[in-house]
């Protein structure tokens, strides 16, 4: 009886955990909902005098996308003589010649190319070496695989009107949106992510972050508060913390928006999740006990903490779904009242706010609503399948992050597939099948093994949670399979 109450504990305080998740969200969607109407209405001030800008560029052997990077930056629409465009390049390869090549194209732009032969930092590294030499009074930050919008400083230095501002975070938008189901997939989520938990956060003035690149920074707000750090691998997300911490205002504007390409192999989305969320956790190590304890309002404390601890929603749901295999057979023995899976149903309430949060983001701006309809029909269970088939490589880093253990930053490897660049000829490709890889066909094979005895001993109420897991691993499990192979 004491390992069934374990196993209970263990199921409902997971269960809880994700409620409370889906208050924070739910809530910034109430927030989201207001506060679209008046989007439009921030005032700002276009300067009488145009402020030097600094662009940073960091790159780490990006073959395939530096060239298109270099040329899109190079269209940027502001005075020559008071742009600096720093490429910060810690290639190994043949990155290095080609971007050296590719700035001489530009003699009336002016160029600085920063090479490190020591990685130490990583791009955080990087960053605070460049930010040492750089002469702009704002710095904008572009990843190897955006195209900035010539027009991207125009548009955002205006809202710098007040000093107090610090960063302005423009909206990602996705190049290869429509490139296959699993690109797809990732917009469903970053869409989310950009509408309503950027816009529900910024409406209340609780903390938001910068989101790495994309963005343009007051570089007197990166040097008060401490300057690019590399003990996380989520270097935006500690600054954005220590900056808002320190009293600087953050602004998100989602009509400026920053166009990026997907990842589009299930190998180089895990490597970009791995480094999301255990960076994340990392954070919240770093920040969670000083948040609670200086002087912010409630909301923007609870916010916070749903913010810094969203990643730890993996070994939530990993939690849940192991010990849910256990709570149904004890269930199926009578040892479990039926009133407590009546309690328990309720908290699937949670599920079903998150799921209004992410359909809300899908429909926003669609011009065909049944169209629209009709495809998120099979997006959502889809999406939420494959969220839930992440949960045990995405649980693994959050673990890690919490605990401290260390590892270095490893790069999501880009491809240019709509500047023809295949994915069989790309060595930024490792064959190297995890560990977690094989789990996760294993955890296929289980909750299939329920699925079958759910539909056998005519046990429906665990049914739709126990299939999606087997969608969701079996999905990410061949897939994974898939990527790696490319790597051969």
């Amino acid at each position: 009886m004491i390992f069934l109450y374990i196993l209970i504990g263990i199921y409902a305080q997971g269960m809880l955990f994700i409620f409370l998740y889906s208050l924070a969200q739910g809530h910034l969607l109430l927030r989201f909902l207001g506060a679209k109407k008046s989007l439009g209405e921030v005032a700002h001030t276009v300067p009488k005098a145009w402020p030097k800008v600094t662009i940073q560029l960091p790159v780490y052997n990006e073959l395939y996308v530096v060239d298109r990077l270099l040329d899109s930056v190079a269209k940027m629409n502001y005075p020559a003589d008071l742009l600096e465009i720093q490429v910060l390049d810690d290639s190994t390869d043949q990155t290095a010649e080609l971007i050296q090549q590719k700035i001489q194209e530009f003699p009336n732009l002016n160029f600085k190319y920063i090479h490190r032969t020591d990685r130490t930092g990583f791009k955080a590294g990087a960053l605070k070496e460049g930010l040492a030499k750089a002469s702009g009074e704002f710095i904008a930050i572009f990843d190897a695989d955006f195209v900035p919008d010539p027009d991207f400083l125009q548009k955002t230095i205006p809202y710098f009107s007040s000093e107090k501002v610090g960063m302005v975070q423009t909206r990602w938008t996705h190049l290869n949106k429509n490139y296959s189901l699993l690109t797809r997939l990732q917009a469903f989520a970053l869409d989310a992510h950009f509408l309503i938990e950027q816009i529900g956060r910024n409406s209340q003035h609780a903390f938001i972050n910068f989101n790495g690149t994309g963005g343009i920074w007051r570089k007197s707000c990166i040097i008060d508060a401490g300057d690019w750090q590399d003990d996380t691998l989520t270097e935006d997300l500690d600054l954005s913390y220590r900056a808002q911490r320190k009293g600087w205002e953050f602004v998100y504007r989602p009509e400026i928006e920053s166009p990026a390409e997907l990842p589009p192999i299930m190998s180089a989305v895990k490597s970009q999740q791995f480094r999301w969320t255990k960076g994340g956790a990392e954070c919240a190590g770093k920040h969670a006990r000083a948040v609670l304890g200086e002087n912010f309002p409630l909301s923007t404390k609870f916010h916070a903490m749903a913010h810094l601890f969203n990643s730890s929603i993996f070994i939530a749901i990993l939690l849940v779904s192991l010990s849910s295999i256990g709570v149904w057979w004890a269930g199926m023995q009578g040892m479990i009242s039926d009133n407590l899976f009546r309690i328990a149903g309720l908290f699937m309430i949670g599920f079903v706010i998150i799921a209004g949060v992410y359909l809300v983001a899908y429909f926003y701006e669609k011009r065909s609503f049944l169209r629209s309809l009709i495809q998120a029909i099979y997006m959502l269970p889809l999406f939420l399948s494959v969220s839930m088939g992440l949960a045990l490589h995405n649980a693994q880093a959050v673990w890690e992050g919490l605990s401290g253990k260390k590892s270095p930053f490893i790069r999501t490897p880009k491809f240019n597939l709509e500047g023809g660049s295949g994915l069989e000829s790309n060595p930024y490709i490792k064959f190297k099948i995890p560990a977690t890889t094989w789990m996760e066909g294993v955890l296929m094979l289980v909750f299939s093994a329920m699925v079958g005895l759910h539909v056998y001993w005519g046990t429906f109420e665990m049914l739709p949670f126990h299939l999606m897991l087997a969608v969701g691993y079996g999905l990410v499990f061949f897939s994974s399979f898939k990527a790696y192979s490319l790597g051969k």
